[in-house]
């Protein structure tokens, strides 16, 4: 708009040629020749004479772009669009609604391989290949907290493909109001045990309790509602309270902003940890990798601050209450010992010795695993299934048995319990039942893991192919040397010859 003045004023004020008022603003010849001639023909009223001329010296210049083509919006581009948006179709039609990458994410994934494309562009693609018109953005009234005052807690629903199979999981998620300092734990079930464990975990991993915990009105929490506006809270909550001394706070029914931090992180977390990947080996590598996430979120820049929440905690972890230490939080039954050595737990079954047939043994239960205890000795440890009437056993609680009916192992449920040594008997012991069951006596009276006799099988496979009995094994799993032994030195002449004459032994078993 000024290059538009100084080119009409040096041309009629002052009189000057285009060729020099070219040359001093530095300004196509083109472009001064046209401001010129619109100039003119206004004042001579030749075109839009409803148009004065303050207006269009004070009026910005109008670039005519046509139809350009989109630069960044490449063919390939659009490939990689489609495809996550075809990702995202897929996830839809598995119930997977809520861990689907959003615009921001694709844009990330596009950056990461190397486009420079923008934001604006990719969701102006999306929205006219979805065919979705621009939503109405609406208003929210930005909240101010002190430090260390205030956290919230919620739930999200996850769904996770573990070994091959889709399942359904828990998000617990905390969220500092002052830092937006995140934490969270994936669960089976939203009850009370893991409710309990996940605060016992969260303010063991920040080393304080935050003064105030906002909660809404979950069942875990919340035990009734008293009038209109006041809830009861549980017994669970009431525990958390005592120990760590803590205030709480619920939300009004139907109000998930008045704990926004946390509504807005459930989503985040769940979108950012899982919308990438939802497919683990185990749920306890899917809890490594959610918590590789919130390290990183944590370390990221806020846009309204300018600061990583990991910064921001650092301001309020001194103002935390002081950590009174871990609560032990578990469910007690005293559940008898039936005649397959198992208790019956959630429709369940876990093995305990098998010593114990008509016993009562004291279980406590945890959200991940069950104990059992017998006159205070504890007589089994079990990982916690969520499924139906499923077995849940260990071959090493009924050697004794097996010893006496060695015929039982081939179908037994506890044999098909272990893959390695089913795999193991059936390949080297089918004719020699009472040698495998010899051999598990000798791991269970050593305490030697599956782990290790599944290397030291493969470490007498490569020196005799011919055959795999017991007492090679055994021979060798007893000649290891302990981790803490200091090594023997060659130098000395007795140890040397015991060293040959071990050898010598060692290569007679192995013919």
């Amino acid at each position: 708009m000024y290059t538009k003045q100084e080119i009409i004023i040096r041309s009629h004020r002052e009189g000057k040629s285009q060729r020099r008022i070219s040359r001093e603003l530095q300004v196509s010849r083109k472009t001064i020749s046209k401001y010129v001639e619109d100039y003119e023909n206004l004042q001579n009223g030749l075109v839009r004479p409803e148009t004065s001329l303050s207006t269009y010296l004070t009026s910005p210049p109008v670039y005519r772009i046509g139809t350009r083509s989109k630069v960044r919006l490449t063919r390939e581009v659009q490939t990689v669009i489609d495809a996550h948006l075809e990702a995202n179709s897929k996830k839809m039609q598995q119930g997977m609604r809520k861990q689907i990458l959003r615009n921001i994410d694709i844009l990330q994934l596009l950056h990461d391989q190397g486009f420079g494309v923008g934001y604006t562009t990719v969701c102006n693609y999306i929205r006219e290949k979805l065919g979705k018109p621009a939503a109405n953005q609406e208003a929210f009234i930005r909240q101010q907290y002190a430090p260390g005052s205030v956290c919230e807690f919620d739930w999200g629903e996850i769904k996770l493909t573990i070994s091959g199979h889709l399942w359904r999981f828990q998000l617990a998620v905390f969220t500092s109001a002052y830092s937006n300092y995140r934490y969270a734990m994936i669960y089976r079930r939203q009850d009370t045990l893991a409710f309990m464990e996940s605060h016992v975990s969260f303010f063991e991993h920040i080393g304080g309790v935050y003064h105030q915990m906002v909660y809404d009105n979950m069942r875990v929490a919340v035990a009734k509602f008293i009038g209109k506006h006041e809830k009861e809270p549980t017994r669970a909550l009431l525990q958390l309270k005592g120990h760590y001394q803590f205030g709480h706070r619920f939300c009004n029914a139907y109000s998930g902003n008045e704990k926004g931090h946390v509504e807005r992180s459930v989503e985040y977390i769940r979108r950012k940890a899982f919308g990438f990947k939802s497919d683990f080996a185990s749920l306890e590598q899917a809890q490594q990798y959610l918590g590789s996430i919130i390290g990183k979120l944590n370390q990221a820049k806020q846009q309204l601050t300018g600061r990583t929440a990991m910064e921001m905690f650092a301001d309020e972890k001194d103002l935390l209450w002081p950590y009174p230490g871990l609560l032990a939080c578990s469910d007690s039954e005293q559940l008898r010992v039936d005649k397959y050595a198992t208790i019956s737990y959630c429709t369940n079954r876990y093995s305990v010795s098998d010593k114990l047939v008509g016993c009562f043994v004291d279980v406590k239960v945890f959200s991940h695993k069950i104990e059992a205890y017998f006159e205070n000795k504890s007589v089994a440890s079990h990982q916690r299934d969520y499924g139906k009437h499923q077995w849940i056993i260990s071959i090493e609680h009924y050697l004794d048995t097996l010893r006496q009916k060695p015929g039982a192992l081939n179908g037994s449920v506890a044999l098909t319990c272990s893959p390695y040594l089913e795999k193991l008997y059936q390949q080297f012991y089918l004719s020699a039942p009472r040698d495998f069951i010899d051999l598990l006596h000798y791991c269970r009276q050593n305490k030697i893991s599956e782990e290790n006799l599944e290397a030291t099988v493969l470490r007498l496979v490569s020196l005799c192919t011919q055959s795999i009995t017991t007492e090679k094994l055994t021979a060798l799993l007893g000649n290891k040397p302990r981790e803490d032994a200091k090594p023997v030195s060659v130098n000395n002449q007795t140890a040397y010859l015991a060293q040959e004459q071990l050898k010598q032994v060692t290569a007679l078993l192995m013919n």
